[in-house]
């Protein structure tokens, strides 16, 4: 039973420790672009980058024409 005194308070700093390094990590923009990291893993280094969805979007719309 006296292991328990131990393994408590181990187990909640630990539990802590994980939330403050979380916290740590949204303050510091970690998580803002999850889908670049995961499309960059396909390309070399010398590859062109990949384009901008907005620039792209803007891009394909039809523009009006004038009378």
């Amino acid at each position: 039973m006296s292991i328990l005194a131990i393994l408590i308070p181990v187990a909640l700093a630990m539990g802590a420790l994980g939330l403050v390094a979380f916290g740590w990590s949204l303050r510091n923009g970690q998580f803002e672009d999850l889908s670049g990291d995961a499309e960059r893993i396909f390309f070399d280094e010398h590859d062109a980058p990949l384009p901008d969805r907005h620039k792209i979007h803007t891009e394909t719309t039809p523009k009006e024409t004038k009378k």
